[in-house]
């Protein structure tokens, strides 16, 4: 009922940038979108999130170098890169949460997609 699909990812030199993409299908309403992010090793970290309205929030790491944006109408998130560093490399993860009716909710995930900044 609620699939996700990333694209974007690839391997890209320092100082690169990447554009990442956020495909939803639902038949529920999506609340907000949010880009996660997992290296080797670590836990899973939220990179930014963006809701319905507009409203972003970013890690404090990638703040001034990536971009969440959203289209409502296609129900699709962006994770614009910029100024990628060694330490971004990791596998980046869609997630799409929201209300089914009261005291129903769902949070759904990506497979997610490989970023390696390296040279």
């Amino acid at each position: 009922q609620v699939q996700l699909v990333e694209s974007g990812g690839g391997l890209v030199q320092p100082g690169g940038s990447l554009r990442l993409s956020c495909a939803a299908s639902s038949i529920f309403s999506i609340n907000a979108m949010g880009w996660y992010r997992q290296a080797p090793g670590k836990e899973r970290e939220l990179v930014a999130s963006i809701t319905s309205g507009g409203s972003t929030n970013y890690q404090e790491s990638v703040k001034g170098r990536f971009t969440i944006s959203r289209d409502n109408a296609k129900n699709t998130a962006y994770l614009q890169m910029n100024t990628l560093k060694p330490e971004d490399t990791a596998v980046y993860y869609c997630n799409a949460n929201g209300s089914i009716r009261l005291g129903a909710s769902f949070s759904s995930w990506g497979k997610g997609t490989q970023v390696t900044v390296s040279s």
